[in-house]
C-alpha cells in the first residue's frame, strides 16, 4: 500500500500551475487530511482554472450557469468528522492502494478577487479554497445555516491556523 497521498494539480489557465502554487495547494490538502485524522493514502485531483473554465464545469455538472470560487466532487459520501479508515473504507481503495476522495476545481480569478475583497493574500485565499474543498470531499457541508455550517467553519479555521494562514 502507498504511504503518501497523491495530489496531481493541473491548470488550464496560463501561469497557474507554477511550483509554488501547486506546493501550496498540496500542503493545504495534506494538512486538512492530517487534521481530519485521515491516515489512508488518498488521491485528490485538482484543476486550477478561471471564471470561464469553472462556469463551464458548473453548467455541465450542476446545471448552474455561473462561475463560482470552488467546486468539489466527492467520490464517496463520508460522515463529517469520521475519517475513512482501513476498517471502514478499505474496500474502496483502488488498484494503486489509494482512496480516491474526488476532484476539486479552484478558480484562480475568483481567489484573487476574494483575497482583495477580504483584505488578505492570494496565498491565504487559495489555501482556504483547497481546505474548504477537501472538507467537502470528506463529507462536510454548509448548505444550511445550522450546526453543519458551524462545524465546517470551525474545522476550516483550525486547519488554516495550523497552516499559519489564519485571519
Amino acid at each position: 500500500m502507498r504511504k503518501s497521498h497523491y495530489i496531481p494539480v493541473t491548470a488550464d489557465v496560463p501561469g497557474a500551475s507554477n511550483e509554488k502554487t501547486c506546493a501550496l495547494v498540496r500542503k493545504a490538502i495534506k494538512t486538512a487530511l492530517r487534521m481530519e485524522g485521515v491516515t489512508l493514502p488518498c488521491e485528490v485531483d485538482v484543476l486550477l482554472t478561471g471564471d470561464k473554465g469553472i462556469q463551464k464545469i458548473n453548467m455541465e455538472q450542476r446545471k448552474v450557469p455561473t462561475p463560482t470560487d470552488v467546486l468539489s466532487f466527492p467520490e464517496f459520501d463520508f460522515t463529517p468528522g469520521e475519517p475513512p479508515t482501513l476498517d471502514t473504507a478499505g474496500d474502496l481503495l483502488d488498484f494503486t492502494g489509494l482512496l480516491p476522495l474526488g476532484d476539486m476545481v479552484l478558480n484562480m480569478e475568483r481567489a484573487a478577487a476574494q483575497a482583495k475583497e477580504y483584505g488578505h493574500s492570494n496565498r491565504r485565499e487559495l489555501a482556504y479554497l483547497a481546505v474548504h474543498s477537501t472538507l467537502h470531499l470528506l463529507g462536510y457541508d454548509h448548505l444550511d445555516e445550522g450546526p453543519m455550517k458551524v462545524q465546517m467553519r470551525e474545522r476550516e479555521e483550525a486547519i488554516m491556523k495550523e497552516l499559519g494562514l489564519e485571519r
